[in-house]
């Protein structure tokens, strides 16, 4: 084996993203710039009165007109007209830069969405980067703004990967990796042809970390399949180094193989550098005013004396999420993470960390009410943030994204297993209750109940929102959904956008949920579940802007999904279609301004399928009380709101009093299935002295 070719040494250097970061540092190191903002603490409501309402993006699912891009159709003026006229105030892009790896001077496909990053350079199957910033022109036109992503805890294995393996510079520094003396190889299996790494049973794990070299196995591992990912480890075959050596490493992953995971803690600081690099490039390249942190909560991992090594919940996380979210508000944007962990890892991450998280504690809740008609168990997740001190507002409350359903309940499976919980009258332990949700979730929304959709390894079940309606309907085709049923999914879907966007925080929606659009069939995209990534049925191509209506594909070659709802061309002209129902929501919500508004309880009620939010609006406007009925049967109840001065109730979203809350803090209300209202007790001066 000989030495590495300088010449392609060089060219991998200028592929990279650490060396890309170190110039980007030179443009902010010694400026005035990095003082002018405060940056120490999160600042998620200032975060969400930029933009209270998102649509998040697929890439990869994007239909565009024939001879133009993915960032061309989503800068385009038609759509951007459309969002304004619905409310929308904010697109998060999704995974926008080139992915995947590289052999030789070739770069290979993504093996996860483009979430396994290799460059800061836009890809070229998305667009280019001045198409990336004439996007985010025109959504500042529109007083819009663009979300763009960094991924902290991994890469794929692109130039700063096989620099790492050739033991160059500071690039081994950036990951989780470690060499393996040659007396010790005959541990690790074979690499197979055509591979360049092989995953390590758990044996050979602990093998490794009985020897000293790894920190063993992990709390979880995620995307575990039988004969494809059973460990988070995986060892490369020998590479040949530029110091003339020739190794084997064993390297961490999170998730897939071609992710390997990053060093946190290394003297190198390369992670640091590169990452943070990558944010400010996005920033003040791309025109981006905010930031997702991907897998943000998997940046430490360390050896224990007893079971598995540390991994989720580790301060390395807490640290390293501050340094980037830091160093973004310094230069005046702002960030959001997307993890599932316990509520208490979330609030902890929390702390000077990212402004804004996911609301991965209620999401799986709020569709457990829907399939079993009983909203007890996301009354316990609400009340959860509020015990574990998170605000509402700064949680982004959303319907579909481009993951799973999860159904982790993470919180109930690691830290919490042992906890106590009140559910539906008993006393249960976590982990039991976790094994409940599950079971009731995988029976009703999968499985023959509803063989659309399908399971995701153990994480949870691959829909989308008008599937996982369709099913909690009892619906076990969708070829023969009928035009009656079709509304009645547009009813519930609409009761889901209720539950999310009338309460504090951001609201965000997809462009799945814009079209009602409905899984692929397991077939259509067979060659890209062959590692059991079945999230792919429900990530189809759509066409917001009737941009292309003949396309059968998106853009990246996705099947085109079929539509309950239609573009939304169709659907503005249409008063009784969805985005005309969501703009009328988005409407009141905008006007009161109920993103800004603290909530103050979540009372208790007598109707299983009931579930009530009270607000408190800001600017001494009253009162707001969502209440949503998640079951299939009318509701006639009538509800107590301990400490609300009593006043006149109005129907926000209709514009007429509906009777009056009395001095004892009693309200009858009337909620036909399925029904949602949003009401206002109207502050008078009686009730203010």
């Amino acid at each position: 084996m000989s030495l590495p070719d300088p010449h392609y040494v060089e060219w991998l250097v200028s592929q990279s993203m650490l060396g890309h970061a170190k110039m980007c540092a030179t443009k902010y190191s010694g400026h005035a710039r990095q003082w002018q903002r405060p940056y120490a603490e999160t600042r998620p409501r200032a975060a969400s009165a930029m933009a209270s309402v998102w649509f998040t993006a697929y890439p990869a699912a994007i239909v565009a007109r024939d001879g133009e891009s993915v960032l061309k159709t989503l800068g385009s003026e038609d759509l951007w007209q459309a969002f304004a006229s619905i409310g929308i105030h904010g697109i998060h892009t999704g995974p926008t830069k080139r992915a995947g790896g590289l052999q030789g001077r070739s770069y290979t496909p993504t093996v996860d969405g483009n979430f396994d990053r290799v460059s800061f350079e836009i890809d070229p199957a998305f667009g280019t980067q001045e198409e990336f910033k004439a996007m985010s022109r025109m959504a500042a036109a529109h007083n819009c703004i663009v979300i763009d992503d960094v991924i902290p805890a991994h890469t794929g294995k692109g130039a700063d990967w096989r620099l790492a393996t050739m033991f160059h510079g500071d690039y081994p520094g950036l990951y989780h990796m470690v060499e393996v003396r040659a007396d010790d190889w005959d541990m690790l299996p074979p690499v197979p042809a055509g591979k360049d790494s092989v995953n390590l049973l758990p044996d050979t794990v602990d093998q490794l970390r009985d020897k000293g070299y790894i920190v063993g196995q992990l709390q979880r591992v995620i995307f575990f399949e039988p004969g494809v990912k059973e460990t988070d480890w995986s060892a490369t075959d020998v590479v040949m180094g530029v110091d003339g050596v020739e190794r084997r490493w064993v390297y961490l992953h999170y998730f897939k193989d071609g992710q390997p995971a990053l060093n946190w803690l290394d003297p190198t600081f390369a992670a640091q550098t590169m990452i943070i690099g990558d944010a400010l490039n996005s920033i003040d390249l791309l025109g981006a005013r905010g930031i997702r942190l991907d897998a943000n909560g998997f940046l430490g991992a360390e050896r224990r004396p007893n079971g598995p090594a540390w991994s989720e919940g580790h301060p390395l996380s807490v640290v390293g999420n501050q340094l980037i979210s830091g160093m973004v508000r310094k230069v005046g944007g702002f960030t959001f993470q997307e993890l599932n962990l316990t509520v208490d890892d979330i609030a902890s991450m929390s702390v000077g960390g990212a402004d804004l998280s996911y609301d991965f504690i209620t999401r799986p809740a709020y569709h457990h009410a829907l399939v079993t008609g009983d909203a007890d168990f996301l009354r316990m997740m609400l009340r959860k943030v509020h015990q574990f001190g998170l605000d509402p507002a700064s949680l982004i409350h959303a319907l579909q994204n481009h993951d799973e359903l999860t159904l982790e309940l993470v919180h109930f499976w690691t830290a919490h297993a042992q906890d106590r919980y009140q559910f539906k009258g008993e006393e249960i332990l976590g982990i039991v209750l976790r094994d409940h949700v599950r079971h009731a979730m995988y029976d009703a929304i999968s499985g023959e109940a509803a063989p659309y959709n399908l399971k995701f390894v153990t994480n949870g079940v691959a829909c989308t929102t008008a599937s996982v309606i369709a099913a909690a309907l009892k619906i076990a085709d969708l070829d023969a959904i009928t035009d009656e049923q079709a509304a009645l999914i547009q009813r519930i879907h609409l009761l889901l956008v209720m539950y999310n966007a009338f309460q504090p925080g951001v609201f965000a929606l997809s462009g799945w949920d814009l079209v009602g659009a409905l899984p692929l069939a397991a077939d259509d995209v067979a060659d890209l579940m062959g590692d059991g990534d079945t999230r792919w049925i429900n990530r189809g191509a759509y066409d917001l802007a009737d941009m292309n209506p003949d396309a059968t594909q998106s853009v990246a070659g996705l099947p085109k999904a079929r539509s309950l709802y239609g573009s939304l061309c169709e659907q503005l002209k249409n008063p009784d279609s969805f985005s005309v129902q969501l703009k009328k929501l988005l409407a009141v919500r905008q006007a009161y301004d109920i993103a800004a508004a603290r909530q103050i309880l979540i009372p208790d009620v007598q109707s299983p399928g009931l579930l009530v939010m009270v607000h408190e609006l800001p600017a001494e406007r009253g009162v707001q009380v969502t209440a949503l009925n998640f079951s299939g049967a009318a509701i006639e109840e009538t509800i107590n709101l301990p400490g609300i001065p009593p006043g006149p109730v109005v129907d926000m979203i209709n514009e007429r009093v509906e009777g009056d809350l009395s001095e004892t803090g009693d309200f009858k209300i009337h909620l036909d299935p399925y029904e949602g209202l949003s009401l206002r007790v109207v502050q008078t001066l009686s009730s203010l002295v």
